[in-house]
Order: structure tokens, then sequence, then C-alpha cells
């Protein structure tokens, strides 16, 4: 098994968090909190979305197998499964769950319920989107032998195997309204989390309450919490005026100034780097999308290293990097990055280049749409900069911002040319974050509709290797296939700045939004 620290590409990470050590502080029970997201939540289904809109306000309600611990990241920590064991080989996963966890409604959680979800993942039913599918696709068996048991059998070993079984969207539903209705999770919410949902108004607020059979004693300490649906634009007034106690997607270094001279210490702020990008798809079935030497031509316009500086003073947009968080062990370093196109550090020679591959291709003067999200950060700026960029090489970009929820339809649906949107990783390693270039026909959430068979070669032999050196260079493999075929380019990656009340206390920012999310660590000190 890979250590902890390389497999995760950590060393060296700083995160700056101004908080109390949680041992230092006594939990107390009570209170709402109120916190804001930044957008709706396209479906209630964790397993069919991949946005924090969504799991921000479901992750209260819903268990995980196992979890990423929040307060030591990334290791996995018990959260269903209060223990589990490994075969010598690596092949067979032994769980032992939790007794005495119950769902929300009164009904008790079984070995049943987690591999009834675990299955609808890995296989699930027509009609139903898994987009971590491809994720699973070596699980060879799923078996529940006792109620309190679950064995998972691999085709093969593999290292990251419980780093997949804990993303934040693998909520655990109930086997019998599953199998009432395939399409349940997306219609009601019901889980073993440590609140109940108790209303939802959409475009409003989700409203969940303690839920007291919670399987941790003691817990959650808050009596409930209201997630606010609200525009970016104002969470500055929300926060000044007491409507919002925390958002824990960032804001941006300016906002945090304000908030700063504006709260004095009734406000905290932590930052860490983000495991986010801003990435720019082209649909591969629209002309002239299809040839390499367009998207090529259209990634080499943008000047990411110039870029970079500019954009971290209006944005949360930061760090160049390729497929991988810059700074994670899996990632390509800037000298080998430089050498592709797209990452070249000589800007205008890149866009001379890029002009002649559009002539090449017979559209010198080419003309489309750019579609992106309304949402201020970081979209509206990346979107204005993309087409500046592009129009330095004759190319002009029509910029079309979209609520999220009906952009990520479009692009789900093909109806788009091309498109910035964001992609988050699920954890730190490489399976999961490469998961968006697999081909189409493999991997649910490539939404640039293409079929990649050298990218998927090269994954599959990184999925197969065992030693820190074999998954490291093959990694770095995946990622120069991903930038030479340009199906999908990033644009830059994020930095993360969470601002919360000074009263919310036992949070701890990590590199994931999605992390952590739960709530029934934290509590009010007010």
């Amino acid at each position: 098994m890979l250590g902890i620290l390389v497999r995760h590409g950590l060393a060296g990470l700083a995160i700056a968090a101004v908080s109390l050590p949680a041992a230092a502080q006594t939990a107390k029970r009570g209170g709402t909190l109120t916190y804001a997201v930044t957008a709706e939540a396209p479906t209630f289904d964790c397993h069919a979305t991949t946005t924090y809109a969504a799991i921000h306000v479901l992750a209260p309600h819903y268990s995980l197998l196992v979890k990423i611990d929040q307060h030591n990241y990334p290791k996995v920590a018990p959260d269903l499964a209060e223990s589990w064991t490994v075969s010598p080989d690596g092949l067979v996963y032994t769980f032992k769950i939790r007794s005495g966890v119950v769902f929300h409604d009164g009904a008790p959680l079984t070995s049943a319920d987690i591999k009834a979800s675990l299955d609808r993942i890995r296989k699930p039913p027509e009609g139903v989107v898994s987009v971590r599918k491809a994720a699973f696709e070596d699980i060879a068996d799923i078996a529940a032998p006792d109620p309190q048991t679950i064995v998972i059998t691999l085709k093969a070993a593999d290292a990251a195997f419980l780093d997949l079984l804990a993303l934040p969207f693998n909520c655990i539903y109930r086997a019998e309204k599953l199998a009432a209705d395939p399409q349940f999770p997306a219609k009601t919410i019901l889980g073993t989390g440590p609140f109940v949902a108790t209303e939802h108004v959409a475009g409003a607020h989700f409203i969940g309450k303690r839920f007291d059979k919670y399987f941790e004693p003691g817990k959650p300490y808050l009596d409930g919490f209201k997630a606010l649906i609200m525009k970016a634009a104002g969470l500055g007034p929300a926060f000044q005026g007491g409507q919002i106690q925390a958002e824990f997607r960032s804001i941006t270094p300016a906002e945090r100034e304000r908030l700063k001279t504006a709260l004095g210490d009734k406000l905290v702020t932590q930052e860490s780097p983000w495991l986010c990008k801003v990435e720019m798809m082209f649909n591969t079935e629209k002309k002239p999308f299809d040839d390499p030497r367009v998207r090529q031509a259209l990634s080499m316009a943008l000047d990411r290293w110039g870029g970079s500086e500019a954009m971290a003073k209006i944005s949360i947009l930061r760090a160049v990097g390729g497929p991988i968080r810059p700074g994670n062990a899996y990632a390509l370093p800037d000298d080998e990055l430089a050498k592709l196109p797209g990452y070249r550090r000589d800007a205008n020679a890149e866009r001379e280049a890029a002009k002649k591959l559009l002539a090449e291709a017979g559209v010198p003067a080419l003309k489309f749409k750019l579609t992106n999200r309304n949402v201020s950060q970081p979209f509206t700026p990346a979107g204005v900069y993309v087409v500046d960029q592009l129009r330095r090489i004759g190319v002009t970009a029509e910029h079309v911002q979209m609520d999220v929820s009906q952009q990520k339809k479009s692009i789900a649906a093909g109806d788009y040319e091309v498109a910035l949107d964001g992609f988050c990783g699920d954890n730190e390693d490489p399976r999961p974050m490469l998961l968006a270039y697999l081909s189409k026909s493999r991997s649910p959430r490539n939404m640039s509709r293409n079929e990649a068979p050298d990218v998927d070669g090269l994954y599959d032999k990184m999925k197969a290797a065992t030693t820190d050196a074999d998954r490291i260079a093959q990694a770095h493999d995946v990622q120069r296939a991903i930038l030479s075929g340009s199906y999908s380019v990033p644009l830059l990656w994020y930095n993360r700045i969470v601002a919360h009340s000074s009263a919310l206390k036992n949070w701890t920012i990590t590199p994931s939004h999605f992390v952590g999310q739960n709530l029934a660590d934290v509590w009010l000190d007010q």
C-alpha cells in the first residue's frame, strides 16, 4: 500500500486557519447554523451530481461507508463502517457495520442498504445517472453475508480503493426504497446522517433539524441548520447583516478584506489550496471542435502563466496546472507542463502557432458561443479573460452565461460548442481526478462527448501500478495524453478562502469543499 503523504501529494501543503485547536475548545449544544449556498442543487441524488450546491445541502442528511477525516485530511476514517480489514492480496475488503444505526424514518440500517447503494453507483439501473460508475468498475462483487458485514471483492488490487469509497457523494440510501423506485433519492431526502430534512423551498432555502437517533453519541451539537440559496454578490451584505454565519465554498481576496474590515474579530477566515479548477471543454460532436488542431489552437491562445498573476488579484483563480492539482505528487511539474500545447511560456509564439493551426483547419476567423455559469466567482472573470485571449488569435467568442442548473443540463445534453465549467476533484487521488477525461462510453463525467482510447489505456496502466514511483510516472503519462488531445483542458486552479462567524467552532478548511460538510462536529459558541 502507498504511504498517505505521497499517495495524496500533500507534502508542503499549506493551510492557513485562524481558529483554536479543537482540543482547546469545549463543545456546546444548541443553536441553528445559517449558511449560504450560492447555487441551487440540480438534484437531490448524490450519485448523479458533481456540484457543491448539492453536497452542501445534502451531506448533513447522509452517511457514507467510510469518509475523509476533515480534521486529518486526507485520512480515511470510519463512518457507517466502524472497522475493516483487507486480505493479504489486497483483493477483499471486509467492513464491520455499526449496530443500532437507523434511517430518519426509523428503519434500521443493515448491510443490505450499503450493498444496494454501492451497486447503484457501479451498476446503475436504466434511467439512473451514476457519474462515478467508472470509479468502481473494478469491483467484482459486493456481498452482505449478515446484517452487519459488507464484503467487497476487487478484480485487481487497488491502492486507491478506500479513497474511492470515501468520496463524499457516495451517499448510502435505503435498499427498500431503491427497490421500489430507483429514482427515489432524486425526489426524497432520506438518510442516516446527523440532520433530518424538514423543509426545502426551491431557490430559497433548505432546513434541517437535529436527528436525535444519530449514531454518534452526543452529536450533532447544533439544533439545526438553514442553508440559504443566494447569489454570490449577496454574501457580503448577508455576513454584515447577520443573516448568515458562514459560506463554505469560498470568497474572493477582495471580499475577505472588506469583511475583515467591517466585522473585525467577529469574523474568522481560513485559506487553503483548492481541489478545483475551471475547465474549458469542447463539444467534439460539433464541428470544427472534432478537429484536434482547433482544440489545441484555442488552448494555445490562453496565456496561463501571465494570466495567473492577474487573475489572482480579481478572482479565486490562482495556480497554473494540468489535470491534477498543482502541488500533488501526481501532478505534472511546471517544467513538464511547459512542453505541452497551451502551457509553453512564450505566449506570442504560442499564439502565432495557434493561428497557423486554425488556418490549416480552415477556420482562421472562428466564431462560436462560449457557455459559462452566471456565477461571479470565478466564472465571470474567467469568461471575460478567455474571450479576450481568444480575440488575440482572431477568434470571436460570444460569452453566454446561464444559471448553474441550466448550464449543467445544456452541457450534459451536448447543447453547447465550447464551455467553461468548474471541476472539483472528489479527493486527491488521481483515479477520481482523471475520470472526466476518459472516453464518454466509459465515464459519464466526460462532457466533451469524445472517445479517447489512448487516455483510457494509460489510465488502466496507472490503475495497475503498485508502487509510488510507477503510479506517479503513469499519472504523468495520462496527463500528457489529455493535454495533447485537448478535448477538455484546465484554465487555472482555485485558491480557497472560507469566511465564517467566530462563533462557529471546530470547522476546519481542507483543499476539498466537499469534505466535512455533514456538520455533525461543529457547534456555536454564542
